[in-house]
């Protein structure tokens, strides 16, 4: 009678915790590990992958992404909180090296558009290299200088004649044949100057392009400044080794209008390429004073001008005449041009 009735307690207290086995899995879902991987094996054995919230993902339903771009930058980013969730928070978009060039492109194109609305008659060949006709200040900077006042007045510097022209003459050129040319240039320590000149109309695109290709490969040209800055004295310019082109002047020695006076010719590194007159009487006249030396150029020396240097081959290129070729004088640092 004992045994019957502790196996009924026992069966009873069985029952019981099945019972609540069964009803706490019913209010609470919860299952075994073992359980769970037995009837999702694809998910509890598959190797683990990225989280979608880790990785930058392209929604390919969206309708850039059938066109094969990338969806539009946005300033906000996703940001997960301590509990799991996902916090949009904004975040300031750095320019990217694309955005950075397209602005500094635009940048240019609205400067040189400025440009273009300032000086309306300006040519601009590449950045730093233009010409334009000359504005009253230049012509105000030349006048009586480089340029003649009248045609019966001869130029004076220092109480000496430095552009003595024929003052029966007619002048032969007007301000409208002349451009104002500007360039970049590397002097002789290496460092980037800008450079003024004056020339022919004619020739000034030439000159933009010639001195670019210079520039490009960094010939060295010491200092390019306008002959007025030597009060219109070719030999003081010479001596300070000034590159120059326009002034209205004769021919050193003689009275013969130079092609410098039709803004035709210009002289390159002077110092180092002289100007060099063999007389009758066998003496030779150089000029400008101090480089004689360099008038023997069977020598090697910086910034010669010859048939093998890049300055002579330029000139050549565009139908210049250099004066290292002529046989009663040479003119080493000369290039000179007459349009057809």
């Amino acid at each position: 009678m004992e045994k019957n009735t502790l196996f009924k307690y026992l069966t009873f207290i069985f029952l019981i915790i099945i019972l609540c086995a069964i009803f706490i899995r019913t209010l609470g879902g919860t299952e075994t590990l073992q359980e769970y991987a037995e009837k999702n094996p694809e998910i509890a054995y598959q190797e683990k992958e990225p989280s979608p919230i880790q990785e930058n993902t392209i929604n390919t339903d969206s309708p850039s992404s059938e066109k094969g771009l990338l969806p539009e930058a946005s300033t906000e980013t996703d940001t997960i909180t301590s509990n799991g969730e996902i916090e949009n928070t904004h975040a300031e978009l750095e320019d990217s090296p694309t955005t950075t060039a397209e602005a500094s492109s635009k940048n240019q194109k609205e400067s040189e558009e400025d440009k273009m609305t300032e000086y309306p008659d300006r040519v601009i060949y590449k950045e730093g290299f233009y010409y334009e006709p000359l504005t009253e200040e230049i012509k105000k900077r030349i006048t009586g200088i480089s340029y003649p006042v009248t045609k019966d007045k001869q130029h004076t510097t220092a109480g000496k004649a430095t552009n003595i022209v024929n003052t029966e003459d007619e002048i032969q050129i007007s301000y409208d044949d002349l451009r104002y040319v500007s360039i970049l240039h590397y002097n002789f320590k290496g460092i980037v100057r800008t450079g003024e000149l004056i020339c022919n109309k004619a020739i000034a695109q030439d000159m933009v392009e010639i001195f670019y290709e210079l520039y490009q490969n960094q010939y060295q040209i010491e200092q390019i400044h306008l002959v007025d800055e030597y009060g219109g004295d070719d030999t003081l310019s010479m001596q300070d080794n000034n590159t120059s082109c326009f002034n209205y002047r004769v021919v050193d020695g003689t009275s013969n209008l130079s092609k410098h006076a039709l803004g035709l010719a210009i002289d390159i590194n002077p110092f180092f390429n002289p100007y060099v007159v063999y007389k009758a009487d066998g003496s030779t006249y150089i000029s400008p004073s101090g480089s004689e030396t360099y008038a023997d150029r069977s020598k090697d020396f910086a910034y010669k001008i010859d048939e093998n240097d890049l300055c002579y081959k330029l000139f050549i290129e565009h139908g210049f005449i250099w004066g290292g070729h002529w046989n009663s004088m040479k003119d080493y640092q000369h290039f000179q041009k007459v349009p057809e």
